[in-house]
Parts: structure tokens; sequence; C-alpha cells
């Protein structure tokens, strides 16, 4: 299992951009690859900074990240912000 920790800013407001990735469409997604959201939450001291953390198996929220980036940037994450760092217990 693998945790990974993403940091990112966002063209819009974080509500929007939660109401989206806590839709049923993204968790069935995440779900049938079996990712599962620990946290995610906006920066105190900018609004436009998001960091969200996943659990999954090895490889599969960064694969997930790839294959979606259009879809991705539509929610108004920018995926050039992006920073991920991927933690494991080994």
């Amino acid at each position: 299992m693998e945790t990974t920790v993403w940091t990112f800013n966002l063209s819009v407001p974080f509500s929007e951009w939660a109401k989206i990735y806590d839709s049923e469409d993204v968790s069935k997604m995440h779900t049938s690859v079996g990712i599962k959201t620990i946290y995610r939450g906006v920066c105190t001291s900018d609004p436009s900074k998001v960091c969200a953390v996943q659990q999954a198996p090895i490889g599969v929220a960064q694969k997930l990240f790839e294959e979606n980036k259009d879809m991705i940037r539509g929610a108004g994450h920018i995926i050039e912000s992006t920073v991920i760092t991927a933690y494991t217990e080994e």
C-alpha cells in the first residue's frame, strides 16, 4: 500500500473543486481502482493551494492522475503546480 500526498494550486475556488472531487463519479472512479481519500483541504494562508492525501496500491494514484489530466484540469486543478510525494511502509 502507498500513501500519496498531493499539493497543487487551483484556478477555481476550493469549494468548486471539492464539489467535483467529492462527486459520485469521481468517488466511483477512485473506488474502482482501490484509491481511498484520507484527507483533502485548502491552505489556511493561501486559498488557491490544496493538499490531498490518498492511499492505494503502489503506483495506482499516480497512474490515474497521468491518464486523466484533462478531466483533472477541467475541475480547476493546475496540473503544472502539482507536487507528488509517495510513501510506503516497506
